[in-house]
């Protein structure tokens, strides 16, 4: 409590209050009943011994997780995965999870997204499933996410050695796929502008994609400053495979992204990545590793926003792009983006800043819909109409004048 109070800094008194004025209860019972959900979620979906998924799910001891299993369920954990009417045998260290999300969910258009930037050897889309190698710790694995057929819910199949990181891996994919966001409230506020409201009806549920790893998103970002998404995705594939530590993962997985500790001081020249933009990587990977920038638990966008552009190489868009998709700001919006200009016909980004004042505080969501023009021609979701996303991406539709310290 106290801990978490200093990092929002406030009091703890005043937490407290916070919480049980708009959740109803206590910041310790919520992370209670987080567990708990977890717990069940591990019972019913695992094959894991009792001992590990109390573990996992955070009680610290099998003593606790049995009588806060039974208090809440009427039920021992035993009893409770007796009950379970479908379960299959998982490989060793494999898991299999649902996750649900509140529909509609655009699946179409958040694979095409993905798909057009995935890092070769790191990533990878293949019908109809997106999957990727991790690092944890020391561990290594990976995970692979597709649509559940038949229910509101993402399929997601985890391998890696250490039950307990779990928790940590499912809740960074939820993240990642934005399956926590309430639909119905960013439509009704994105229908208020006569230019988004076709493009909100004809794709709906359309999410912002998240990311597995802030630097590696915010190094992707650097070097796909001026150049297309397909020239981008080459470089940083080639990065991946000189400096990432080679992974023997399903599919075309071959590669570990490489950590912030090996880039800090690497030679990106023989990747084709120009001495500017090297350099800008190298100072965001000494960042890192000092510490100087996180990633997890941004509490000030503003201030995060600010210490990221003291970078040389990384200007407003770039840091609003990280902010949009690393730490999964539903507000942050890169206003001098060109393509977004184009999309409204507007002349200047003061033009589109304030446009944008009646998206709040739901502009990323409205960046998504400008930049793919969905909705332009009454489409309805279909897999046709996310083969047009655009090659814009970070740089290629960046005002030259927002990276010239980059040039």
């Amino acid at each position: 409590m106290e801990a978490l109070a200093e990092r929002l800094g406030i009091g703890s008194r005043h937490l407290r209050r916070l919480f049980l004025k708009h959740l109803g209860a206590t910041p310790t019972a919520v992370a209670h009943t987080r567990r708990l959900h977890f717990a069940k979620k591990l019972i019913d979906e695992t094959n894991l011994p009792m001992s590990q998924v109390a573990i996992a799910s955070g009680f610290g001891c099998v003593r606790r997780f049995n009588a806060a299993i039974q208090k809440t369920y009427g039920r021992t954990p035993t009893r409770i995965r007796r009950l379970v009417r479908v379960r299959t045998d998982q490989p060793e260290n494999q898991y299999l999870f649902r996750l649900r999300f509140r529909a509609p969910y655009h699946w179409d258009g958040m694979l095409a997204f993905l798909a057009k930037r995935a890092i070769p050897g790191v990533e990878a889309v293949q019908q109809g499933t997106y999957r990727r190698s991790i690092s944890l710790n020391g561990r290594r694995g990976y995970f692979e996410v597709s649509l559940q057929e038949g229910m509101d819910a993402l399929a997601v199949r985890i391998q890696f050695p250490d039950p307990c990181s779990l928790f940590f891996i499912v809740e960074r994919i939820r993240a990642m796929f934005d399956l926590g966001a309430d639909w119905v409230d960013i439509a009704r506020t994105l229908k208020s502008d006569p230019a988004l409201a076709e493009r909100v009806r004809g794709a709906p549920g359309l999410r912002v994609p998240g990311c597995w790893d802030g630097f590696e998103l915010a190094t992707r970002a650097i070097v796909g400053q001026v150049i297309s998404v397909v020239n981008a995705t080459a470089i940083v594939g080639r990065l991946a495979k000189k400096f990432g530590k080679a992974f023997a993962g399903p599919g075309k997985l071959t590669h570990l992204f490489p950590t912030p500790e090996i880039l800090a001081d690497a030679d990106l020249s023989a990747v084709g990545i120009t001495k500017a933009r090297a350099e800008t990587i190298r100072t965001l990977a000494r960042a890192v590793c000092d510490r100087r920038i996180r990633f997890e638990g941004i509490v000030e966008t503003d201030d995060f926003l600010a210490r990221l552009c003291e970078i040389s190489g990384i200007g407003t868009w770039t840091a609003q792009y990280v902010a949009m998709r690393a730490l999964g700001e539903p507000d942050a919006f890169p206003a001098g983006d060109l393509g977004l200009l184009r999309a409204l016909n507007l002349t200047s980004s003061r033009e589109l800043e304030r446009r944008s004042e009646g998206w709040r505080p739901w502009r990323a969501y409205a960046t998504m819909y400008l930049w793919n023009g969905f909705g332009e021609n009454k489409v309805r979701g279909s897999k046709a109409a996310f083969s047009r996303i655009q090659t814009a991406d970070v740089g290629s539709i960046e005002p030259r004048n927002s990276v010239s310290s980059v040039a």
